[in-house]
């Protein structure tokens, strides 16, 4: 039997990783061997992606709480998106923060 707050979390994860938001390029594969400066930039290119999101939810919300908004299901889909982009870039940066203080342990 299928539970449907999962099949939604599953489809705004496909979602997102079908936007290209969150997609590496070439740059930032290239430059995770090297000095990590590019992975970094990769890694701001994903915030930038998560805003853009929120943006555009904000803004079809906007529409349709004022009732220029045609499809409701366009705000719903964006702003599950906007979410499920934003609770993946707050995991990765607890995950590099965790890093960062297992190092500073290590050093003590």
């Amino acid at each position: 039997m299928p539970i449907p707050g999962v099949n939604g979390v599953q489809a705004g994860v496909q979602a997102v990783a079908q936007s290209g938001y969150l997609e590496p390029d070439a740059t930032t594969t290239a430059g995770a061997t090297g000095t990590g400066g590019a992975a970094f930039a990769g890694v701001l290119g994903a915030v930038d992606g998560a805003q853009a999101l929120q943006a555009e939810s904000k803004t079809l919300a906007l529409k349709a709480v004022t009732g220029d908004l045609t499809d409701i299901h366009q705000a719903t889909l964006a702003s599950s998106r906007a979410a499920v982009t934003l609770e993946l870039v707050a995991a990765v940066r607890n995950k590099g923060v965790e890093a960062f203080n297992e190092i500073m342990r290590m050093q003590a």
